[in-house]
């Protein structure tokens, strides 16, 4: 079952310190570019991951490809793609042994979030991180 709850929610955004953003976008009036700077102001490493601009920067962070491209170990994969879309990233993010995915408001998979929960991923679905951290009182990342 995906995480609900508030307090399940809250724990995971408490212990979650870097997040992989599939769909980050460098157009500012796009919802990704807003998320990814409010989620590095709280404190976050926020990956961009977009493969229409590879290689460009999105507020200090270098964009890659895909999340196989990614060195550093991943807490969580904020998934702004469209639910359909949103399985292959589900599955991009097992095969690179994330800890969770979070599938942005309206993105609802439950075939890839089953997947995930049987690799042992948490799973959030159609809610927005941004949204929960005040809303729920997340502690600063430190």
């Amino acid at each position: 079952m995906p995480i609900t709850d508030d307090a399940g929610i809250k724990a995971l955004l408490e212990e979650t310190r870097t997040i992989a953003l599939v769909g980050a976008s460098d157009r500012p009036d796009r919802p990704s570019y807003g998320v990814m700077k409010r989620l590095q102001d709280h404190g976050y490493r926020v990956i961009p991951v977009n493969p229409q601009i590879t290689g460009e920067h999105i507020h200090g962070e270098f964009v890659f490809r895909d999340l196989d491209q990614l060195g550093d170990p991943i807490d969580l994969v904020d998934i702004f793609r469209n639910s359909a879309a949103a399985g292959d990233a589900v599955d991009d993010a097992i095969r690179i042994g994330a800890k969770a995915v979070w599938m942005q408001l309206g993105v609802v998979n439950e075939a890839a979030a089953a997947r995930a929960e049987a690799a042992g991923l948490k799973v959030v679905m159609d809610r927005c991180p941004a949204i929960e951290i005040p809303r729920l009182g997340v502690a600063r990342v430190a």
